[in-house]
Order: structure tokens, then C-alpha cells, then sequence
């Protein structure tokens, strides 16, 4: 299990920690008041104040001394229906006509009419409201005045009243129109987004076919090598030791080629699911078939414990016991698998090795592949040398994942482990 060179950086996964907290405490703070200040309830507040405000000064400001009560209340009245402007918009520019017609609230009248335009945009009743709005400019009150008018002032308030009358239309109808394009653009970046999704799943199960293509052409032909030589072994040796470890050798084959054409059938599948695998329930078939010597202990672990989590604790074991074979022949192993509130805890310690050791090929690799499982899970992994020259492993996988589909990508940086994760030297 040589492992030198190999060192894993400590990623957080329950949050910050304690100095990261502080760090993060008053931007937190700030953001808030931030958010209360700017928050959508006050500033429509703050814009139905305003709206009021510019409203009332608008006709305050021009209303004469001698002018009729009535025209007073009328214009009062439009300013007021400004309130109700975001719920009712069409309603308020009948309400606020008879002030513009009879007083002095074309402000009022002009920002009702707006507001409609942007709901509504080319619906009727915005051209309704417009025509109002117009006759509210065009026409003078009382009756007796407006029909006093020479044909040059009917003329210049006709083209006052179009520019009264249009530009708040104008200005709605841009504004949504810019809301429309935006909605349009938002549309557009995420068709883009699942175009390079699609795209990257294509490229994913063009390599993931290619790999199955190339496992099954070499290693599946290298194992079927293997199970045919240890049967020739067997024919030519006739001695009991010779013939149980054919029979082993060919089992072992067996049982491989069996988990590779798992492996190949989903990676020809290019689906995300990783097809029936191995979990908790079958250590003891795992323990009964290696070579050596185990002492396993399974307590509190849930009947319905994660797929992916079952599937993970159990190549844990499986990769343990395999270095075990190779880095440390004929010593003990302990393997500990211990469910509780915070995951699923797996320990596995070996002593040191009692035979000489092979000279197996390894590069490590095992071991990345365990950390990283226990990673994509929100778990963590941990391995160490023991004080009398063995080897323990310690990995803690989630009883249940984030995601209830099971997802195992990867996991934001803040939900990451927080201890840190170290593989020490084999000695």
C-alpha cells in the first residue's frame, strides 16, 4: 500500500469554519441592512411617495385662488388613485381623468398612463386611456372657454395634447419592450447552457463508450488468459495444494470478468446510474473470500442505508483487504463498520506484514479512488501508519446523500469535508 508522494488538501464540507465565520460575519451584516434598505417593499414604497408627492406639487403648484371647489377634489382624487396604480391600472386612468379634464392633475393623469402602457403595452385600453388623456389636454373646462378658443389654439393644444398623450405611451411601451428582450435574452443563454450540456454528455458517452471498448479488449482477454492457465495448472499438477489454487485463481477470474462486463455494460449505456453494485450486505461473502485473515465487526447500520454510500464502504473494505494482501502478507486485519448520527464510519487496521512481500505492481491508485469517492459523497477519508508498523484507514461516508436522486457531483467547496485528509507513508 506505498503511498509516498500522495497527500490530499484539507477541503471544508459542514461550512466555515470558526475564524472563516468571523471573517464573514459583518460583509454578512452589511449585506442585510443592504437588502433591507433596497428591499422591493420600500422602494415601492418610496416610489408610490414620490409618484404622490410630484403629483400633488403638480397641480398645488398652478392651482389659482379663485378656482371651483370641485375642481380641487377632483384633482386630489386623481393624485390618490395613484395609489392604487400597480394593481388597477386602468381603473386609475378613469379616475384620474375628470381631475385632468376638470382641475389641474395632467401629472398624475401622464404617470397613470404610463403605467398602463408598460402592463398592457398595445392593448386597448391603453389607446383608450390615450385618447382620454388627449381630450383631458385638448378640451378646456368649463365648455363655455373651450368653445371661445380661436382655430389656432384648438390647433396648438391638438398637438400638446398628442405629445401629453404620447410620450407616456412611448415611454411604456419601450420599457416593455425592454423587459420583453431581456426575457428573451435570459431564454437564449439558457438554451445556450443545455446546448453545451447536451454537448458535454455527447462527448461524455463518446469517451465512456471508447473506454468500455477498450477494457473489454484488453483486460477482459488478459483475465480469460489467467482463468485457461490456472486450468492447465490444475491438468498438470495433480497435488491438493496445486488444485485448490487453480480452482481459486479461476474463481477469482470468474468473479472478475463478471464485474467488468458490469462496468462495460454501464459505460456503454452512458446513463448516470452505475448499474447494480456490491454493498454492505455482502462483506461477509468478501471477508469468507480473501486470502486473509479478518476480523470484521458491522453494528447499527440502517436496513435502507444509500446505494451509492453501501457501494462505497464496501470498495472500501475491498480496496483495504487488497493492499493488505499485497503490502503486508499474513498479517491480521481488523475491519470495523460502525453506523451513527454524524454517517457511516469504516475502519480498517492491519498489522504489519509476517511474509516477505511481493513485488506486486501498485501506484496508489486505490487509495486516490477511495478518497475521492469519499469526497464526491460529502464524506471524508483518512489514512495513517499505526505505531507498530501497520496501516489504518478511516473513512466516514453521509448515511444520506444532499440530493434524494443520489447525485454524486461534485459538491459545492462549502459543503466539502472539514478535517483534512492525509495518507501517510507505508512503512
Amino acid at each position: 500500500m506505498t503511498t509516498e508522494g500522495l497527500s490530499f488538501l484539507r477541503i471544508s464540507v459542514g461550512g466555515p469554519g470558526a475564524g472563516a465565520a468571523d471573517r464573514t460575519r459583518r460583509p454578512a451584516d452589511a449585506v442585510r441592512r443592504a437588502d433591507w434598505f433596497v428591499s422591493p417593499a420600500i422602494r415601492s414604497l418610496a416610489v408610490d411617495a414620490a409618484v404622490i408627492v410630484i403629483a400633488v406639487l403638480d397641480f398645488w403648484l398652478v392651482f389659482p385662488e379663485k378656482a371651483e371647489p370641485y375642481s380641487y377634489v377632483l384633482s386630489a382624487a386623481a393624485c390618490v388613485a395613484l395609489l392604487a396604480r400597480r394593481w388597477f391600472p386602468f381603473l386609475v386612468v378613469l379616475a384620474t381623468f375628470p381631475g385632468f379634464l376638470a382641475g389641474w392633475s395632467q401629472l398624475a393623469a401622464m404617470i397613470a398612463l404610463g403605467l398602463l402602457a408598460t402592463r398592457k403595452q398595445h392593448h386597448w385600453q391603453v389607446w383608450f386611456g390615450a385618447g382620454l388623456v388627449w381630450v383631458g389636454r385638448f378640451v378646456q373646462w368649463p365648455l363655455e372657454d373651450f368653445v371661445a378658443r380661436s382655430w389656432r389654439e384648438h390647433g396648438l393644444a391638438a398637438i400638446y395634447g398628442v405629445i401629453v398623450a404620447g410620450m407616456p405611451v412611448a415611454i411604456g411601451l419601450l420599457i416593455g419592450a425592454r423587459k420583453q428582450l431581456s426575457a428573451r435574452l435570459a431564454e437564449l443563454a439558457a438554451s445556450r447552457d443545455r446546448e453545451k450540456q447536451l454537448h458535454a454528455q455527447a462527448v461524455r458517452a463518446e469517451e465512456r463508450a471508447r473506454l468500455a471498448r477498450e477494457m473489454h479488449d484488453v483486460v477482459s482477454h488478459d483475465i480469460t488468459l489467467i482463468a485457461m492457465q490456472a486450468g492447465v495448472l490444475s491438468v498438470a499438477n495433480t497435488s491438493a495444494e496445486a488444485q485448490q489454487t487453480a480452482q481459486t485463481i479461476r474463481k477469482l477470474s470468474r468473479h472478475t470478468l463478471e464485474e467488468l462486463r458490469s462496468l462495460v455494460g454501464v459505460l456503454r449505456s452512458g446513463g448516470e446510474d452505475d448499474g447494480p453494485q456490491p454493498g454492505i450486505t455482502e462483506l461477509d461473502q468478501l471477508v469468507r473470500n480473501t486470502d486473509v485473515p479478518v476480523q470484521l465487526t458491522v453494528e447499527r447500520v440502517p436496513d435502507e442505508l444509500c446505494t451509492k454510500v453501501s457501494a462505497a464502504a464496501y470498495r472500501t473494505v475491498q480496496e483495504c483487504l487488497t493492499n493488505v494482501h499485497k503490502h503486508a502478507p499474513g498479517a491480521k486485519a481488523v475491519v470495523r463498520v460502525l453506523g451513527s448520527a454524524d454517517g457511516l464510519h469504516i475502519e480498517v487496521w492491519n498489522e504489519p506484514a509476517c511474509e516477505p512481500v511481493s513485488g506486486l505492481p501498485s501506484g496508489g491508485h486505490g487509495l486516490t479512488g477511495l478518497a475521492e469517492r469519499a469526497r464526491l459523497l460529502g464524506g471524508t477519508f483518512e489514512t495513517s501508519t499505526t505505531d507498530d508498523g501497520g496501516f489504518r484507514v478511516r473513512a466516514r461516508y453521509p448515511m444520506r446523500l444532499a440530493s434524494d436522486e443520489e447525485d454524486t457531483t461534485e459538491i459545492p467547496i462549502e459543503q466539502r469535508p472539514d478535517s483534512e485528509r492525509r495518507v501517510g507513508p507505508r512503512a
